[in-house]
């Protein structure tokens, strides 16, 4: 048998006159819940605002002038050598197109860089870039690496390393990081070190000497303290040996052989690896690869020899060397300082007009003590409406 139940409405009632009590919607008259908060509520004037946008001008143009300034007080040569095995002579150097070269001195250029492609060592391929550097350059001096169409900042490649590894733990190729895949491990050994960053890492050799001709003598440079400090910290040397591990398939022409106890990479001391292992946030990136921050750099005819191991052709990218001094704000980028004066001539602008609008069409202010926000006006036109049944509307 089944039994139906009929619902029954319930109301709330008056306990002293019975009748229903029909329940409001309206929200709690607190000053929360009303907006009656204390706030500052400032009514705009031109005498307020003029002198607020002539100081953000007054600030702001000076700065953006001297950013640009010392950006531009940046000396820097920008060479792409893509192309130097295809393009360039084997006999002798020949100039390189313009529009691979790029450079910024306080003197003109006289001779043109030009490059030169040495094919003496069957194994290896090297590339000459001889370059003019037409004034003297204080120190220091910076040798960039220089990447285009390289994304560091995907999101697995970031992910593609084991930071326990590269404190120097001997972590068994099971238990590794699973992100290391598929470059975890290889025959049973761990890949040392693991992951995408380091299989990929740029391994383009550059002299360390800037061979001088012509009467200019050779520049020295060097690979030391090119990293962060806290880079330097964050790797440690490997407890592993060389039976447990495999060099990543990328490095097959460093370690043609594999590891041997010999030759296990000490990563702590290895700064090339600890600059590339810090990604970038952009596709095109510059990366340090060597310094001189003690000695100045002559003017004269320079040389500099790299050793092609790199290719760049399957990413559609570019490589390039790129030379510079550095500023107070870093290498010569004048952005920062251009939305400076960007954001100053746009004050000044707006302070112009709002001060030709006071001159010739001034506008009578009121006097702002009269304006009245108590919240006692509110309820005693609310109390009126209620007595006398007229809409709140009317009213107002």
């Amino acid at each position: 048998m089944v039994v139906f139940f009929r619902r029954r409405k319930v109301s709330l009632a008056d306990q002293d006159t019975g009748e229903p009590v029909r329940k409001s919607r309206k929200p709690p008259n607190t000053a929360f819940r009303q907006q009656r908060l204390k706030a500052w509520q400032p009514i705009l004037s031109p005498q307020s605002v003029l002198p607020l946008l002539i100081f953000v001008a007054c600030i702001f143009a000076p700065i953006g002038i001297g950013l640009i300034v010392s950006a531009t007080n940046v000396q820097d040569l920008v060479i792409d050598y893509s192309r130097c095995e295809t393009d360039a002579s084997g006999q002798d150097f020949s100039e390189i197109p313009s529009k691979f070269v790029h450079y910024h001195f306080k003197r003109p250029v006289t001779t043109k860089p030009s490059w030169k492609l040495d094919e003496s060592d069957p194994s290896t391929t090297f590339c000459q870039i001889r370059f003019q550097v037409p004034n003297r350059i204080r120190h220091p001096v910076y040798l960039y690496y220089k990447l285009t169409n390289f994304y560091q900042n995907h999101r697995k490649y970031v992910e593609s390393v084991d930071i326990q590894q590269l404190k120097g733990e001997a972590i068994d190729a099971d238990n590794l990081n699973s992100n290391c895949n598929p470059l975890r491990k290889s025959g049973g050994k761990a890949v040392y070190p693991c992951g995408l960053i380091a299989n990929s890492m740029f391994n383009d050799t550059f002299s360390t000497v800037l061979e001088g001709s012509d009467g200019t003598e050779d520049f020295q440079l060097t690979n030391k303290d090119i990293a962060w400090a806290i880079d330097r910290h964050r790797f440690k040397k490997t407890s592993y040996n060389a039976s447990q591990i495999v060099p990543p398939p990328n490095w097959a022409k460093k370690y043609p052989e594999g590891y041997t106890d010999e030759n296990i990479p000490d990563i702590s001391s290895w700064e090339e690896l600890q600059v590339w292992m810090r990604t970038a946030a952009l596709p095109k990136f510059y990366k340090l690869a060597l310094k001189n921050e003690t000695g100045e750099l002559p003017n004269g005819t320079y040389t500099i020899r790299i050793e092609q191991n790199y290719p760049v052709s399957s990413f559609g990218g570019s490589k390039s060397i790129v030379l510079t001094t550095s500023s107070i704000i870093g290498g010569r980028n004048i952005s920062l300082g251009v939305l400076y004066c960007i954001v100053a001539g746009i004050s000044a602008l707006f302070a112009i007009i709002f001060l030709v609008k006071v001159i010739i069409q001034p506008r009578t202010m009121g006097d702002h003590s009269y304006l009245n926000f108590d919240s006692n006006v509110e309820s005693h036109v609310e109390q009126q409406s209620n007595n006398n049944n007229i809409p709140l509307r009317e009213i107002l």
